[in-house]
């Protein structure tokens, strides 16, 4: 159904049992977020926050915990949604299937933004930064944040909607240097819109203008994060979803969305940085203090009731995991079309999205030859990290499956799939001093790290080692099988080089007669084995494959590196990483008391 605001989705999720509202007065300073952890933990329902201290607005948080909630808000527009997005892929698809084409039209007509008067409800009351929810979410947080934005930016070249972006970057609201009520700040990453129109404006000696929209239709917020074809605007998008066109008009020179509950409206100056940060992110760490641009703001808006929607994200699973769920449900075909011979790609979820990608390709250039090797799917590789977002992927395994069976998105079978075929002399190839992502502390600078391919296709080579073999074992250090072919060890034992020397000479004997396919060294080898999203979570996030992959006798053969035995992966906690999101046990006690007042 087509939400006008943000409430009309709450009434409509609390008319069907799927909200929850906190009556008496919290604390934004972590008591929220705690709340909020132990309800998304239990699969539990939306939050609406009727009392916040220190604010006289609402908040809600946890709209789309699950992904059945989130297909829920969107069960009559998610279907337009899919087929449109194949229209856009396949343009034929609307002359050879006209009358599916033709039930698309009335979804395509809200794609078309609406300019509205100015006395729209978003600018019922002119307030200061000071005056929203202030939500610190995690202990070492530099200061409050907006965790659901929608950050608006024209360009400067071309301005007005047509060529606008509408991105999910970070603000800052206090702390830091910050000056109260007239600078936040604003947190980017690589691979994003506003970056171009940052550029942009720069070369001109103009300050970039920025708005920022918070709350309105659940489906604005997706649209500032999904991964769009060529072409198709957020603005766009959002109306599609949201069954309704996405209105906005114009204030002082800065886009207004007349849906919003909030709008921060502010200007962007040439080379004007401030610290920004500490934030507990999604990859589970702290994304530490850097300088990113300063905001200076111009005036903040909200409509009537307005209630102020953010979530919390960290070590994953999180809230943030059922927006990629249904982006994937939406964009999957999308992906797969993009790129020649891909089939399939996941990145996971577990691993914090980046670090880890899957794929499943083709392998069509010579089906003449009967020695099955990585041929084709190593050219989708480099098509993968050339494309968008996909590029911040730093261990991409890639293999074909001529049945048709295998499925990216189921884990472990994926892994043991390509475990099983794996040459570890010929199968992995690196990438050195490039780009990764800004929340990966795996490297030793900001934004800089390495890559790795694992490719792996043909038949079966060995079984993996369900169990710990002698050879390991006779080390006298802790170890537990994680999962077949993948052994932990508790690294404060034993460090890489002492590992590889014990076990020189043995490698070919322990990856094709045991069936280890790598060892991983660890500060905790038992709670890695306890559950595959330890492993995923701590070998991935961990890592700088240039640096922290060796393995059991290997070599160098022109230029290119392999190993006869087990990778040996370093996924120890290093000095220059970030630490991990802990919430305070005291707050989080007091969140467990409130919710026991509701049954949770």
């Amino acid at each position: 159904m087509a939400y006008s605001n943000l409430e009309a989705c709450l009434l409509d999720l609390e008319r069907n049992g799927q909200l929850l509202r906190i009556k008496e007065e919290v604390d934004p300073f972590l008591e929220m977020a705690a709340i909020h952890l132990r309800i998304h933990a239990q699969k539990g329902p939306a939050i609406l926050f009727e009392k916040v201290k220190g604010s006289s607005f609402r908040a809600a948080s946890n709209i789309f915990g699950t992904l059945e909630r989130s297909q829920f808000i969107f069960r009559d527009t998610l279907p337009q949604v899919k087929h449109l997005i194949e229209m856009k892929i396949n343009p034929l698809a609307a002359i050879q299937q006209p009358l599916k084409s033709l039930s698309a039209l009335p979804a395509a007509m809200h794609a078309l933004p609406k300019k509205n008067p100015i006395s729209k409800p978003v600018l019922f009351q002119q307030i200061k930064i000071s005056d929203l929810p202030l939500i610190q979410h995690w202990p070492m947080d530099g200061g409050a944040f907006v965790t659901l934005p929608q950050v608006y930016t024209e360009d400067a070249d071309y301005p007005g909607m047509g060529h606008s972006n509408l991105g999910m970057y970070r603000i800052q609201l206090n702390g830091n240097d910050y000056i109260k009520d007239e600078e936040i700040g604003l947190h980017y990453q690589l691979h994003r819109g506003i970056g171009v129109h940052q550029t942009k404006a720069n070369k001109k000696g103009l300050p970039l203008k920025v708005s920022c929209f918070v709350g309105g239709p659940p489906a604005h917020s997706v649209a500032a994060v999904m991964p769009l074809p060529e072409g198709m605007s957020e603005m766009n998008f959002a109306g599609v979803l949201a069954g309704k066109r996405f209105g906005y008009a114009y204030q002082d020179g800065f886009c207004i969305s007349t849906d919003a509950d909030f709008v921060i409206t502010g200007e962007v100056y040439p080379k004007e940085n401030k610290p920004e940060g500490p934030f507990g992110d999604h990859l589970g760490y702290y994304s530490l203090q850097h300088e990113f641009p300063v905001m200076k703001v111009h005036k903040v808006y909200a409509r009537q009731n307005a209630i102020w929607p953010f979530t919390v994200v960290g070590r994953p699973p999180q809230e943030d995991t059922s927006f990629g769920q249904l982006i994937h449900a939406m964009t999957d075909a999308a992906v797969s079309n993009e790129i020649p011979g891909l089939k399939q790609v996941h990145a996971v979820d577990a691993a914090g999205v980046h670090p880890l990608l899957l794929a499943i390709g083709s392998e069509r250039y010579t089906p003449f030859l009967q020695n099955k090797k990585p041929a084709e799917i190593l050219t989708i590789a480099n098509h993968i990290l050339g494309t968008g977002q996909l590029s911040l992927a730093k261990f991409v395994f890639i293999t074909a499956d001529d049945t048709n069976q295998l499925d990216a998105h189921h884990v472990e079978p994926y892994l043991k799939y390509i475990f099983e075929r794996i040459d570890l002399q010929n199968d992995i190839h690196f990438y050195t001093k490039t780009t990764m992502d800004t929340l990966d502390y795996s490297g030793e600078n900001l934004n800089s790290g390495s890559k790795v391919v694992i490719a792996a296709y043909g038949d079966v080579k060995r079984s993996l080692a369900t169990e710990v073999p002698s050879m390991i074992r006779d080390l006298n250090v802790p170890s537990h099988i994680v999962m077949p072919g993948v052994i932990a060890i508790n690294a404060s034992e034993i460090h890489t080089l002492q590992l590889k020397e014990a076990l020189k000479g043995k490698g070919d004997e322990l990856l094709n007669q045991h069936g280890v396919v790598a060892i991983i060294l660890t500060e905790d080898a038992a709670w890695m084995g306890e559950a595959l999203n330890n492993f995923l979570w701590a070998t991935f996030t961990r890592t700088n494959p240039s640096h922290d992959i060796e393995g059991v006798d290997s070599g160098i053969q022109n230029k290119h590196w392999g190993c006869a035995g087990p990778l040996i992966i370093n996924a120890t906690i290093k000095k220059h990483h970030a630490p991990p999101v802990v919430m305070d046990a005291a707050v989080d006690q007091r969140a467990a008391k409130i919710l026991s007042k509701y049954g949770w």
